[in-house]
This record gives C-alpha cells, structure tokens and sequence, in this order.
C-alpha cells in the first residue's frame, strides 16, 4: 500500500483557506487538514500520516487516530522534517511507494534522495479539490440512480415481505 506523508504545518501554511483558518484558531486548522486528509485516504485508498512539528514542545513523540488517519506530533527537538526522513527510512521497500508532501524545497531533496516522491502543497490542494468534486459527483450519480430504481410498493406487500424475511410465514 502507497503511502502519504504530510508536513501538516507546511500545508496548513500553504494552503489560503486553512493559512486563514490558523490565523484564528490553530486547532481547527489542523482539524480541518484532518478531515481532508480522511476523504483523500479514503478515496485514492492509500495510507495517509500527518506530521506536526512539536519542536518547541516538552516531551515525546506522540501518535493520535482521527478517521482512520495517523497523526504524529514530534517529540522535543524534533522537527517535523526529521520525523518524515526517519519514517520514509522505515516505511519504504520495493512494494510500498512514499510521497512526501511538502513545498519546503530542502525537504523535497532529502526525501528525493532516500527514494520517496514528492507532492508540493499546490499539487496536494489540486488533488483534494479534485478529489471533492469527485465525490459530490457520486454522491449525484448515486442519488439518480436511487430515484430511478424504487419502484412504488404498497405496505401490504412490504409488511409481506417483512415477515418473511423474518421467518414468519
């Protein structure tokens, strides 16, 4: 299974609405970035971790699930970037491809170097819009095909159908 890894403050940075987001409230910044990363994992069906720098902060690495998405806060002293490099070092072989999702150009280098691909925060945004518009467009197809395939049943029939389905001749 393919593999994201995403530089959440890098994005959350990057990215207009949630930039304006941060500026206000950091925490649903980063809830946000959450949430979009669980539809993208969910619809490219690839494994989805997110990285949040803690380098100013007291303690060890700490994990966290939300959506079935992997968040990382880095331990004392470490940066998001050096988490990334050292969880690309772990992850990848011959059957998993990692992508790295950052804009920090020096970041892309290193991660290019240990083999992993790179997805700037502008390529990432193109792919969840997109990824969005998709959805919707299901979520539409979905709801004519529902409509086109009820038929008008009475109760009675329904209460039969119930009853056997239940064992209840």
């Amino acid at each position: 299974m393919d593999v994201l890894l995403v530089d959440g403050y890098n994005i959350i940075g990057d990215w207009d609405e949630l930039k304006e987001l941060r500026d206000v409230d950091l925490d649903q910044a980063r809830q946000l970035l959450i949430e979009k990363m669980a539809d993208y994992q969910a619809y490219q069906g690839i494994r989805v971790i997110i990285v949040f720098d803690a380098y100013e902060v007291k303690g060890l690495e700490t994990k966290d699930s939300k959506y079935n998405i992997e968040i990382i806060y880095t331990k004392e002293k470490e940066t998001a970037d050096q988490c990334i490099e050292r969880l690309v070092k772990q992850i990848i072989n011959v059957q998993t491809k990692v992508y790295v999702a950052t804009s920090d150009f020096t970041e892309q280098r290193t991660i290019f170097q240990q083999g992993a691909y790179r997805k700037s925060a502008r390529e990432l945004a193109i792919e969840v819009n997109q990824i969005k518009k998709e959805i919707s467009n299901d979520l539409r197809s979905f709801e004519t095909q529902k409509k086109g395939r009820s038929l008008p049943i009475n109760q009675d029939i329904l209460d039969q159908f119930e009853k056997m389905r239940r064992g209840r001749h």
